[in-house]
């Protein structure tokens, strides 16, 4: 734990790229935070000039964890252009794999990332659980941990099967898809999909999906809790369980304000339900009231970060990405721009993708309690039960069809400007395009990590993380595990976030960080 001018810095690993916490503590409590990326990577300026696929090789390196959600916005910009609708084929291929990525990083993020803290015996040696925790979840040797990666890597197998391999697979060009799997090799991932579901209904849930989905309250999860063993010994209900004794649901409250980009196009014929040709809704919500996402009030700020600075806050159609020289300059402490919503500060992320698609759990959950750790991270864990049975509909679909088209030609693309904007694990994620004579003169990238770990804008607010930091008890200023458990329920993912690593960097500053 090292002191600077600007408080207390607090080192998180576990944690993709280089992260840099710090905070101001009084009497036990944070009153004070800033969180800074600390690489510089500039994609955006490596697309300059490119032939205009070139998004489509390029941008899926923005990230080894989610590179075929950048695939997948990159190729929605580029449909956008054309204007050329890719057939039902190409959605449903498209869903899986996104839908594959979303879990995996789910529940490797849960029981890897966020739950391995509760096997800290510094922290947690008094805790009534902690045995428990450190048999479930201490890194290498955790039962949990263990199988998560064991499942996870199976599941993966589907995103080989349909790209042929993960991650950086660019099976998506405009228009479609690149093939269609033979019919063996769509039932192989019929079994692969329904196996996994078996475990994560046994492991994660503790019961089927269809019972999980009738609990609509606090009240109704309370009574799920205590209704059966598996329940209550289930990898959801262990972290009820340890979190509600650790009042994780008192603290990491954030802006009480969320966005989505919508999710999942729908094929024109298809027996999954949606909102506005989606299968996840677009949406605004400030707590629980939800209004209809315009993509012309996103902007991002520069006030407080290392680029040359611009006047106002400007759309990514029109956004700069030109690093300041130094780093270094008075307010400026970090490499990740501000997103903003219609100027305001905005959570992204499975919370908010549960809170705008309407889902009365976690509605009442907000009502209830307001945001915080507990109910962040729940969604995140239960998001899967949400996604396996419309890749179920879709894989069998797929068997039904497989002999319809899966590519809609596009010999050119044309001159002009288009958004891929989709869910990522993390939450928002776009990319904003413009082509002249088939090349890029334009490419901005915002990233849900962006969103979450913004720093402060022209007018003060804190960034989604760095607001929910702000009243948290540190018990030991030696071992803050409570501020880790605070960022990491955001999923931070800075390698995505940030647009070269200064060298004889600050003193005092602690960055670490992990893949996965």
């Amino acid at each position: 734990m090292v002191k600077t001018a600007k408080g207390i810095n607090i080192p998180l690993n576990r944690a993709e790229g280089d992260l840099e916490i710090r905070v101001e503590v009084n009497n036990g409590v944070v009153t004070e935070s800033w969180s800074s990326g600390t690489m510089f990577r500039g994609f955006e300026a490596m697309m300059q000039g490119r032939g205009a696929l070139d998004g489509l090789v390029i941008t899926p390196r923005v990230c080894g964890i989610c590179s075929l959600t950048h695939l997948t916005a990159a190729v929605e910009a580029l449909d956008a252009i054309t204007g050329i609708k890719p057939p039902d084929n190409a959605r449903r291929l498209r869903n899986l794999a996104l839908m594959v990525e979303t879990i995996q990083s789910d529940i490797r993020q849960a029981v890897l990332m966020f739950m391995a803290d509760f096997a800290n015996q510094n922290r947690y040696h008094d805790h009534p659980l902690s045995e428990e925790a450190c048999n479930r979840y201490s890194p290498l040797t955790g039962r949990a941990a263990i199988e998560v990666i064991r499942e996870s890597k199976r599941l993966l197998q589907v995103v080989a099967i349909i790209g042929g391999q993960w991650p950086h697979t660019s099976f998506m060009v405009p228009g479609g898809v690149t093939s269609i799997p033979e019919i063996s090799k769509i039932l192989q991932c019929r079994i692969i999909i329904d196996r996994f579901r078996t475990w994560y209904e046994r492991s994660i849930l503790g019961c089927p999906i269809e019972r999980w989905q009738q609990i609509e309250s606090e009240e109704d999860l309370h009574g799920w809790l205590l209704e059966k063993e598996s329940h209550r010994e289930s990898e959801v209900g262990f972290f009820l369980r340890f979190a509600r004794q650790a009042n994780l649901d008192t603290f990491g409250r954030g802006p009480n304000r969320y966005l989505s980009f919508g999710n999942f196009p729908l094929p024109v014929e298809t027996d999954v339900q949606g909102h506005d040709g989606r299968m996840n809704r677009a949406g605004y919500a400030s707590a629980t009231d939800v209004s209809s996402f315009d993509p012309e009030k996103v902007t991002e700020d520069l006030s407080h970060s290392w680029y040359e600075q611009g006047s106002a806050p400007a759309h990514p159609f029109s956004g700069r990405t030109k690093p300041y020289a130094s780093g270094q300059s008075g307010e400026l402490y970090s490499w990740i721009k501000a997103p903003r919503y219609n100027g305001e500060v905005v959570e992204t992320g499975p919370l908010a993708e549960m809170i705008i698609d309407g889902n009365p759990l976690f509605i009442d959950m907000i009502k209830q309690n307001g945001p915080n750790i507990l109910v962040r991270e729940l969604a995140r864990l239960v998001r899967p039960a949400h996604l396996l049975q419309p890749m179920s509909i879709w894989v069998n679909e797929l068997l039904n069809k497989r002999e319809e088209s899966f590519y809609h030609s596009v010999t050119t693309i044309p001159d002009g400007e288009g958004a891929g904007l989709i869910q990522a694990a993390r939450g928002a994620l776009g990319h904003w395009l413009k082509v002249e004579d088939e090349k890029i003169v334009h490419y901005q990238i915002i990233t849900p990590s962006a969103w979450n770990g913004s720093p402060r804008d022209a007018s003060g607010a804190r960034g989604a993380w760095e607001e929910a930091l702000i009243g948290t008890p540190i018990r030991d200023i030696k071992n803050p595990v409570e501020a880790g458990h605070v960022v990491r329920s955001f999923d931070p993912c800075l390698v995505c976030a940030v647009h070269c690593l200064q060298k004889g960097s600050s003193q005092g500053i602690l960055k670490m960080g992990l893949n996965r």
